[in-house]
């Protein structure tokens, strides 16, 4: 389970740095808007072609993760389900028992 931890945080700490330096570039920016755009639109290309394999190998151990959890909560969704059905067939064993007497 912590591998899953430090993968997540691992993915969402390379997103937040990527869209902290964007926004930072943005802001403190000494030029242009269309030349600013540019050396953005530019960033982010050098950015996503150095960190493809990183970010592709946190999406897939994201996937992983969240197909774990979705596998774990389907199962504790049917014990529940099953609890509950299991429930209901005593309670109606019950009131059929006592449905059984006869009072003439």
């Amino acid at each position: 389970m912590s591998k899953d931890k430090s993968s997540f945080g691992f993915g969402m700490g390379l997103l937040a740095g990527v869209v902290g330096g964007l926004i930072a570039g943005v802001l403190y920016a000494p030029r242009p808007g269309a030349e600013m755009r540019a050396k953005v639109k530019e960033t982010v290309y050098d950015l996503a072609e150095k960190h493809s394999p990183a970010v592709n190998e946190a999406k897939k151990q994201a996937i992983e993760s969240i197909d774990l959890l979705r596998y774990k909560l389907e199962r504790q969704y049917k014990k529940f389900s099953n609890m509950l059905k299991s429930k209901k067939m005593r309670k109606a064993k019950e009131l059929e028992d006592v449905s059984d007497y006869d009072f003439n």
